[in-house]
């Protein structure tokens, strides 16, 4: 008889003469065959054996691990296929073409394999339990983009915040880098120095970054998604790179209420485990997916979503809702913000230092966008967690800063 065996390498066929044959008989004719010696050899004729990961997925896989067993007893017959799985390298030799039934001729790769195990479906439960905004930070972020910005154009910004063993995540600042807004893409020019500034700031905070904040302009309210194809491909990617498990993508938008005027809307979600894994091992289309509805993300290869193929993904699969909440947090939301149309000066912090003259020098200093000015011209090293150390403590600044901090707004 003969028996199809399919591993990475594709499918091959062992002929196998003795129709009483053993899993053992099977193996030696195998490793005859095929060259791929008996003992570094994990069979099954279940198909996520080539899909396991580790010796545990393998031994719970290979249901064709008794030698002495017949192979008619397990259900293997002529014609049948088996999967085998091996460490290592070999040369294959006039390997058949795969020709997988419906298939008409089609090769079968590793890839395909992989694909057709690739499920999109949603994700109930997010790793953070809920995102808290700082009623400051956030009416700071919403008043520019709806006053000055009217919501023509996008804008985004990054929200640092603490993580909670519960999942909880609390937003304390937004930090809005350089960037390029249009009504449908957000580019963001990001600078390497400023960055590493706002990671001293918030080190000495005792805080990290968070999650991602953008707006939607009021075009975009006219279409049928909650997130465009663009907006989930930088979601993703920013989601990606931050290595943060609870990491929040925040949505600004305008909407309609009952009495027909526009409220500005906040809405929070998780981008999915499968987005992320999707992402990562460069699934996503990134090119030419201007032909596509701005609903759907584009796959480079076959997906399974509601037991169909497709390519094209409703972008709603990706998304997990997250519970939103606000509190007041510790830090001021006063002094002018960084990057924005009109540039942050000295003058700036003058008048933000005798606006608040009769607090305690810690209270007035109290300001991410304060501190980040100041960091431009201090040691990023020391001079900058050292002053932000105070701020979260609260404890009374050095006397050096504090002249150091007056003269440089003297300079104006």
């Amino acid at each position: 008889m003969m028996i199809r065996v399919r591993s990475r390498d594709g499918l091959e066929r062992v002929s196998v003469p003795n129709p009483h044959a053993t899993v053992g008989d099977l193996r030696v004719l195998i490793e005859s065959q095929l060259r791929v010696p008996s003992t570094n050899q994990s069979l099954s004729r279940n198909q996520n054996l080539l899909l396991a990961k580790t010796p545990e997925q393998l031994r719970q896989l290979a249901d064709l691990s008794d030698s002495s067993a017949s192979l008619s007893s397990l259900g293997v017959s002529h014609g049948s296929i088996v999967y085998l799985s091996y460490e290592g390298e070999r040369s294959v030799a006039g390997r058949p073409p795969v020709t997988p039934a419906g298939s008409f001729g089609k090769k079968m790769t590793m890839d395909d394999l992989i694909a057709r195990q690739m499920r999109v479906s949603r994700q109930e439960t997010p790793h953070c339990s809920s995102v808290s905004f700082d009623r400051d930070a956030a009416n700071a972020f919403q008043l520019y983009v709806n006053d000055t910005l009217a919501f023509a154009v996008k804008r985004g910004g990054f929200m640092y915040g603490t993580v909670s063993a519960e999942g909880e995540v609390s937003v304390h600042f937004i930090y809005e880098p350089p960037q390029q807004g249009s009504e449908s893409n957000l580019l963001l020019l990001r600078d390497p120095e400023e960055e590493n500034l706002v990671e001293a700031i918030a080190l000495g905070l005792g805080l990290r970054k968070v999650g991602f904040i953008f707006t939607q302009t009021v075009g975009q309210n006219k279409m049928d998604y909650t997130l465009a194809n663009l907006e989930v491909l930088q979601a993703v990617e920013l989601h990606a790179e931050s290595g943060l498990q609870e990491w929040v993508t925040a949505i600004v938008k305008l909407e309609v209420n009952e009495d027909g005027g526009a409220d500005v809307h906040f809405e929070a979600f998780q981008m999915s485990d499968t987005c992320v894994k999707l992402f990562k091992d460069g699934w996503f289309e990134t090119e030419g997916i201007d032909d596509i509805e701005p609903k759907l993300s584009k796959m480079k290869k076959d997906v399974v979503v509601g037991g169909k193929d497709t390519r094209e993904v409703d972008n709603d699969f990706f998304l997990v809702v997250v519970k939103i909440l606000d509190h007041q947090g510790p830090l001021t939301c006063t002094f002018p913000i960084e990057n924005r149309i009109n540039p942050v000066t000295m003058r700036a912090l003058k008048t933000h230092l005798d606006r608040a003259k009769s607090l305690p020098f810690v209270k007035r200093i109290s300001d991410f966008h304060l501190l980040l000015l100041l960091a431009k011209f201090l040691d990023a090293n020391s001079d900058v967690p050292a002053l932000a150390e105070c701020v979260q403590a609260q404890t009374s600044v050095p006397e050096g800063y504090q002249l150091l901090i007056e003269s440089l707004a003297n300079t104006s």
